[in-house]
């Protein structure tokens, strides 16, 4: 299985992998994944705990301040940890064993907001949950703090390959998002690090994500691959669907360059077949979001997320103090009577 882990891939080589027949392509994917892993799918969950106001301009995000008046995307509070927390009980009785929470930093500040993420971590670690947080850049010495609180992985993205970045964005470079990285690495923390394809790159550029991806040693434990999800407002509204084979093609290359990470079905799935979805996992992804939102994009529902699995013989990650995977809510919204984000929207800083 060893064999398998290389850290010296070449562009032009995952270049080659991206232009195979499809078919051979997902085979040679399949065989690879069936060394490494098992037939279970682990579901995540995500969730906003603070959203709108990034000082960011990244071309997708329509949680960025630069296109606030187009996408409709408000500024809104940090939600407070027990609001969080009830969100985290509601995903775990539903099947999820990873609970990740996104906030729209352009990077960490210390504080009592952070204070707060700190005290989420800790408490979905006491659900007994894997806790991830993308908070934007991170210090070293905030790295650690999130280590000590029991932080399990830390998303950070590429977004795309170096060479296509500034297309993209312009208010960070390439090598701070390596830098938050390397943070992360040593702190002990797991990596969450993947890209987005659909945004105007070309298979060059797909193939120098996956090759930076790859060549973290070690690979990042989790990989989510995202299609892009053309959000009116934004600069790359007008990009047409990501064609499903190029998705598929993308996630098998990610696991054969990356062997034993979890390669995570992303953004974009919702306008996938079920299909569509069932090749995807065929190329190898192992891992979904879970549940009706992604941050402020919509998601697929969480039964049909269920009966898709089941219908394809694959089985549900469970909680270790679960043997079977436990009856699905009504919902994974927070109840009715749960405060939303804390005091609600807030005013700009």
């Amino acid at each position: 299985m060893n064999a398998d882990i290389r850290h010296d891939w070449t562009v032009a080589e995952i270049e080659t992998l991206l232009a195979s027949p499809l078919l051979d392509l997902m085979q040679r994917a399949q065989a690879v994944h069936r060394r490494h892993h098992d037939d279970t799918i682990q579901l995540a969950s995500l969730l906003s705990v603070k959203t709108g106001g990034c000082p960011e301009d990244c071309a997708y995000c329509p949680q960025s301040a630069h296109y606030a008046k187009k996408t409709g995307v408000s500024k809104e509070a940090l939600m407070q940890v027990e609001d969080v927390l009830t969100r985290a009980r509601a995903a775990r009785d539903a099947g999820a064993t990873r609970f990740c929470m996104g906030a729209a930093w352009r990077e960490v500040r210390d504080g009592a907001e952070f204070d707060r993420v700190v005290d989420m971590v800790r408490g979905i670690g006491e659900l007994g949950m894997e806790s991830c947080v993308t908070l934007g850049m991170l210090a070293p010495h905030q790295a650690r703090r999130l280590a000590d609180a029991g932080l399990k992985a830390y998303n950070h993205n590429l977004d795309t390959g170096p060479e296509f970045y500034g297309d993209i964005v312009s208010t960070r470079v390439y090598e701070q998002r390596l830098e938050t990285l390397a943070a992360v690495r040593d702190a002990g923390i797991d990596i969450c690090c993947g890209g987005i394809i659909g945004m105007g790159e070309g298979a060059r550029d797909r193939a120098s994500l996956l090759r930076q991806l790859a060549a973290m040693e070690p690979h990042p434990e989790s990989v989510p691959i995202n299609a892009l999800v053309a959000v009116e407002g934004t600069p790359l509204a007008g990009r047409p669907k990501v064609d499903p084979f190029d998705l598929v093609r993308m996630i098998a290359a990610a696991r054969i360059v990356m062997p034993a990470s979890r390669v995570r079905l992303s953004a974009g799935r919702e306008s996938l077949s079920r299909e569509a979805q069932a090749m995807c996992f065929m190329a190898g992804a192992n891992s979904i979001f879970y549940g009706e939102k992604l941050l402020t994009t919509a998601n697929n529902e969480a039964a049909a997320d269920r009966k898709l699995i089941a219908d394809l013989g694959l089985k549900v990650q469970a909680l270790h103090q679960h043997e079977t995977l436990p009856p699905l809510p009504a919902s994974l919204d927070l109840p009715a009577d749960c405060p939303r984000r804390g005091e609600a929207r807030a005013a700009a800083e």
